[in-house]
């Protein structure tokens, strides 16, 4: 009889065990280490730092690391005063796969009545997204995270 207390406490403590399923494999990066002190993020973190690394140039609105949100200010380039540019990217993926980035890319240009919807070049996003995959693979590369995909 004295036994059964500690199998049934056994049976719990496993049961709050992490699972295969919870450990992440080599892609999912999301655990980023900065200054020594380890912090968790909800999606891919070579994403999600290839993505702020890439958009460094333009200011944020908001960053959501848990989320997988990132939404720029609207940015107008020195050379092009008169058109300005907003990107928001969703992070869809705790793996770091081509298909885990939506990318939104909005832009306006100035004229009499003010700012303006205008389209946007398709090329903008495919272009943007192949910068962001690129830094996410050289920073998974750099942190011996392998070369698969």
């Amino acid at each position: 009889m004295r036994i059964l207390p500690f199998v049934l406490c056994a049976l719990v403590l496993a049961g709050c065990g992490s699972s295969s399923n919870d450990m992440p494999d080599a892609d999912t990066g999301t655990t980023a280490i900065s200054g020594g002190t380890a912090r968790t993020v909800g999606v891919n973190s070579y994403l999600w730092h290839a993505t702020l690394d890439t958009l460094s140039f333009m200011p944020l609105a908001s960053a959501d690391p848990f989320g997988g949100v990132i939404i720029t200010e609207w940015y107008s380039a020195p050379q092009t005063p008169n058109e300005r540019m907003k990107v928001t990217i969703y992070i869809l993926d705790r793996r770091l796969r081509a298909d885990g980035l939506k990318i939104a890319v909005f832009r306006q240009t100035r004229s009499n009545e003010g700012w303006v919807d205008a389209q946007v070049n398709a090329e903008t996003a495919v272009k943007l997204e192949d910068a962001i995959l690129t830094r996410a693979r050289e920073l998974r590369l750099a942190a011996g995270g392998g070369t698969g995909s």
